[in-house]
């Protein structure tokens, strides 16, 4: 004999077939199949920082930016840094734009006015322009000068999952804007030699930000990046950046990829350039643990299959 509410709870049940259940809680799933609004969860506001350039800030913060989209969350990419090519690397010539995060920040336009939409479901962006050189000079008499990018987001950070932060790589007014907003900061290392010089200072500068200013932030997260498999370099680093940083670092790697490199020229994120390239495997690999915590050992083996056998590029350079 059926029971009469079989059909009702199917019909509850149903609702699951449409989402990515493996990147719900259990508490967002029960709440599904209650019919309850789950509890909503603060905007998580990362940071991704270094202050050596050339290490990956940028091609990081776009494909982490662009693969957390792809898994249905709402992203927010600002890119922060005058250099813009966060901007470029979304397919947005700064040069086009009539307003910018420069005008964002001086409080010469809102967030909600100059964000704009990608091609990629859930992904908006805060575009820079090289106008940004000059507000490092124009903030420095400005009232609650390391807060206007914190008052500025107040209007629109609700509307996203997480944001992600393209910092330059100096700690100026701008890197300080940065980490006074987030709870959390991302370190891009790369497997190289000199990897590690000024990593002590970053962190030191990110405890006094936490001193002062912002008592919520924290280095949570080093991920290795331009990693050569084939090289004792790249495993000598990995392993002295686990000794210092634990369970900080994550586990999956960025492998060396010359697609990244062309991805970025053609103004696209390697998943869109080439979803099935070993770097657009690798970032989502790095997107899902960054969400959902480290896969435990021998559990990703369809990830492991894509990448077994690939051969790293040859020499190229990252921003």
């Amino acid at each position: 004999m059926e029971h009469p509410d079989c059909n009702g709870w199917a019909g509850k049940f149903d609702v699951l077939g449409s989402f990515p259940v493996g990147s719900l809680s259990f508490s967002t799933i029960l709440a599904m199949i209650l019919g309850m609004s789950p509890e909503p969860r603060p905007t998580r506001i990362i940071a991704v920082a270094n202050q050596k350039g050339g290490v990956g800030k940028t091609t990081t913060t776009i494909n982490l930016g662009s693969s957390m989209a792809e898994e249905g969350h709402r992203i927010l990419i600002i890119d922060l840094d005058p250099q813009a090519n966060a901007t470029t690397g979304i397919g947005v010539n700064s040069r086009d734009l009539e307003h910018s995060i420069y005008h964002v920040i001086l409080e010469q336009a809102t967030a909600s006015a100059v964000r704009r939409s990608t091609d990629i479901p859930n992904l908006d962006f805060l575009p820079s322009s090289q106008a940004l050189v000059g507000a490092e000079i124009e903030l420095v008499a400005a009232f609650s000068r390391e807060h206007r990018l914190k008052r500025a987001l107040a209007e629109i950070v609700d509307d996203y999952d997480i944001v992600l932060i393209d910092c330059p790589p100096a700690l100026g007014l701008l890197t300080v804007n940065a980490l006074v907003v987030a709870s959390e900061v991302l370190v891009p290392i790369q497997c190289e030699y000199y990897a590690l010089e000024g990593l002590g200072q970053l962190v030191e500068n990110v405890d006094r930000v936490k001193a002062h200013l912002n008592p919520d932030l924290e280095v949570s997260t080093i991920a290795l990046v331009m990693y050569d498999a084939r090289t004792k370099l790249s495993e000598q680093v990995a392993g002295e950046v686990r000794a210092f940083f634990g369970s900080k670092v994550c586990r999956q790697v960025i492998p060396r990829s010359v697609g990244l490199s062309e991805a970025s020229s053609y103004g696209q994120p390697i998943n869109v350039y080439d979803p099935r390239s070993r770097g657009a495997v690798a970032y989502r690999e790095l997107a899902r643990e960054i969400l959902h915590g480290p896969v435990p050992f021998g559990e990703n083996t369809s990830m492991d299959d894509e990448m077994n056998g690939l051969e790293s590029g040859p020499e190229e350079v990252w921003t």
